[in-house]
């Protein structure tokens, strides 16, 4: 952003805008029926719900992963609309978001109120100085309370220091499904034209300074089969034309104390891309305040700066927070490795997180000085899942380990991560909650009715013990429970947790699982094979309703005779196949554990197969404590 006391001018047809929430409060939605009412598409034109999340996962998961933006025209200005995520584990998307924007609309349910993201983004926006838009919405909700969402709004402005202007902020209620807006939860027009007008007068025009040179920072990155790799720039002062000979500013080399030089070399601009709706059109010219795509720099990256030859100075670069979670990736040599995936050598996978790196910097690769084994590190659990399910469905094949916290040292002490954790809750399953939460060292913090019959209950408890907690904490639930987090604080090491009571049921040898097999086993946990599903030596086939691992033998077959067919034991068993997701494997899995990925399985595993030598690694472990 250029400095506020050298920019004096004004770009009078620009906004742009951000618009911040939690997960599921209807902020793509919202965008959505954005685009529809500025024409954005044509009548004849049929658009998919969710547009803007284009992404596979994304329409799936109903979140928004990558911060997008687009482009509409409401009274001869141009607003630049960056969809930015709701969730804490995709901030690098979140800092890169803001860092293309001068304002924030801030987007509420009007049942829910803020939640802990919601808290995460907005520190975000305030630590920018960015104005922010209250969009309360979803107010046709039987069980809204705006009036009291934006009190609980107001409190979090004034809890994260925005000061007493918070009390001041501007205000929309809206029903983004139906584009409805207006001032007051009764009083809504027919579409959003209240909205658009708030945006517009609150949110300042962008601010540049007429006599710098160019400068333009590199928030994102794309690829297109004909032009190469394409960077998305906010152009903060100057202005800049296809052809244009410019400096591009990186960084180099690390010197002794790992700071990397700054290097300024000539580049071109091959192609200059201008967003219209959710469209990229080639333009030939942008100015200050603009945010366009350009190609032509193949090995241009985020935090970059584009300048000019003759004057470059670079724009300060993106930072996000450190990461928090770890998980080790590795080739998949499992006796099943091969039967589906096509991208499966060691070389294959590393250029797949290399090319991932380059596109996200909130996530961090850690050479682990063995072959064919890396540590991906991220903000946490989701984000990384999201990464390993696009790489499944790309074709690779790997294997990946548990989940594990990141920790650092102060003053001789391990801290560990401590997180905020808000759950909605009936009323009957509080004591269950708070005991779960208790067995994962959790402390309660704050707890409130919420709406008819519900409770809301904060507890800080560490980020560990929230990795696999969701599917016990649903289960304990019914399903009806909702689980939210983000970072809080960090404090000492807490000590041992046991997240897992129950043990694993582990092949102990190779071939086709039999009905037989299954149904003589069931007695003894839930199974995660069926019938002819082929296991190995060291595959996970259950889970044991003892704390305890069992070997088991589950291709057994049984003699047939005249009286039995062995139709009706298939058909028996295959009723108890219990399938995992890949984010419930990977909350399920210990330590000695890993989740082996393929394009057409998810499959769980010892991380040393054959018994005899997990036997000796655990005796060695145990006499080294």
């Amino acid at each position: 952003m250029p400095d506020p006391t050298r920019a004096t001018a004004l770009r009078t047809d620009r906004r742009n805008i951000a618009i911040v929430a939690h997960v599921d409060h209807g902020k793509t939605t919202l965008v959505d029926a954005m685009l529809h009412q500025t024409g954005a598409f044509g009548s004849h034109e049929h658009v998919a719900e969710r547009a803007m999340d284009s992404m596979d996962q994304e329409q799936e998961r109903g979140i928004t992963i990558l911060a997008k933006n687009t482009a509409v025209n409401y009274k001869n200005m141009v607003i630049n609309v960056v969809d930015t995520p709701g969730h804490a584990d995709f901030s690098g998307e979140v800092e890169r978001g803001l860092a293309m924007v001068d304002g924030v609309a801030l987007l509420v349910d009007a049942a829910e109120g803020p939640l802990p993201q919601t808290r995460f983004v907005l520190r975000k926006a305030l630590e920018r100085n960015m104005p922010i838009v209250l969009v309360v919405n979803k107010v046709d909700r039987h069980d809204a309370r705006p009036a009291e969402v934006v009190d609980e709004v107001l409190d979090l402005l004034i809890d994260l220091g925005a000061g007493d202007e918070a009390l001041d902020i501007p205000t929309i209620y809206a029903i983004g499904r139906e584009g409805k807006a207006g001032h007051a939860p009764d009083d809504l027009a027919d579409d959003l034209g209240p909205l658009f007008d708030m945006l517009i007068k609150e949110v300042p025009a962008p601010a540049y300074d007429p006599e710098a040179p160019l400068q333009a920072l590199v928030t994102n990155l794309d690829a297109s089969p004909y032009l190469g790799r394409i960077a998305l720039l906010r152009i903060v002062n100057g202005s800049i034309k296809k052809g244009q000979q410019v400096a591009w500013i990186h960084e180099g080399i690390e010197d002794d104390d790992g700071i990397p030089e700054t290097v300024i070399s000539r580049a071109k601009i091959v192609e200059l891309l201008i967003t219209k709706a959710m469209t990229r059109v080639p333009g030939e010219s942008a100015s200050a305040g603009d945010i366009v795509a350009i190609a032509g720099i193949e090995e241009i990256t985020i935090g970059d700066t584009i300048g000019d030859l003759e004057d470059a100075r670079p724009l300060p670069r993106l930072t996000v927070d450190e990461p928090a979670i770890g998980m080790q990736f590795s080739i998949n040599d499992s006796p099943l490795a091969g039967k589906s995936g096509t991208k499966i050598t060691a070389r294959l996978i590393k250029e797949r997180i290399d090319r991932e790196l380059i596109g996200n910097v909130s996530i961090k690769l850690v050479d682990l000085g063995v072959p064919d084994r890396w540590e991906i590190q991220g903000r946490g659990e989701m984000q990384l899942a999201v990464f390993i399910e696009s790489m499944r469905r790309e074709g690779y094949e790997l294997t990946v380990g548990k989940p594990r916290v990141i920790t650092h040292e102060e003053d001789g002490h391990v801290m560990e991560p401590v997180e905020l954790a808000v759950v909605d809750v009936p009323e009957e399953f509080v004591g269950a909650v708070t005991q779960l939460m208790g067995s994962r060292k959790g402390k309660m913090v704050d707890m409130s009715a919420f709406g008819a019959g519900w409770n809301r209950i904060s507890y800080h408890v560490p980020a560990r013990g929230l990795i696999g907690f969701r599917t016990t904490f649903l289960s304990a639930t019914q399903g009806t429970g909702q689980l939210h987090s983000s970072f809080h604080s960090w404090e000492p090491w807490m000590g041992e947790l046991r997240l897992r009571a129950s043990g694993s049921l582990v092949a102990d040898r190779p071939g086709p699982a039999t009905g037989y097999a299954i149904s003589k086993l069931e007695e003894r946990g839930s199974m995660f094979v069926a019938p002819s599903d082929d296991v190995y030596e060291g595959r996970i086939v259950g889970e044991h309703i003892r704390p305890e691992d069992l070997d088991v033998n589950i291709v057994r077959e049984k003699h047939l005779t005249n009286h039995r067919s062995a139709t009706s034991d298939v058909l028996q068993a295959a009723t108890q196949a219990r399938v995992m997701s890949l984010d419930e494997a990977l909350e399920f899995v210990r330590e000695d554990e890993c989740v082996e990925v393929t394009p057409d399985a998810i499959r769980l595993r010892k991380t040393i197969l054959q018994a005899g030598e997990r036997s000796r690694a655990y005796q060695k472990a145990k006499v080294g404590r």
